[in-house]
């Protein structure tokens, strides 16, 4: 995996990552909470916008 990809992050990791179902995470990609590309028919999180995403709200609850 080269680093490019290495960054790019499937819908199943995110859900592992965030421990959420599958249908919240494209919900979140849905309301634009949660930025992603798709490639051909394959979407993609930036790892750096899930890292955005997860900063924003532990700053939100504290």
């Amino acid at each position: 995996m080269t680093t490019a990809t290495a960054q790019l992050l499937t819908v199943p990791e995110v859900m592992a990552r965030l421990n959420l179902g599958r249908s919240t995470v494209y919900d979140l990609i849905r309301s634009r909470r949660l930025p992603s590309l798709t490639i051909g028919r394959a979407r993609r999180i930036p790892a750096s916008a899930l890292d955005t995403y997860i900063r924003h709200h532990l700053e939100e609850a504290a």
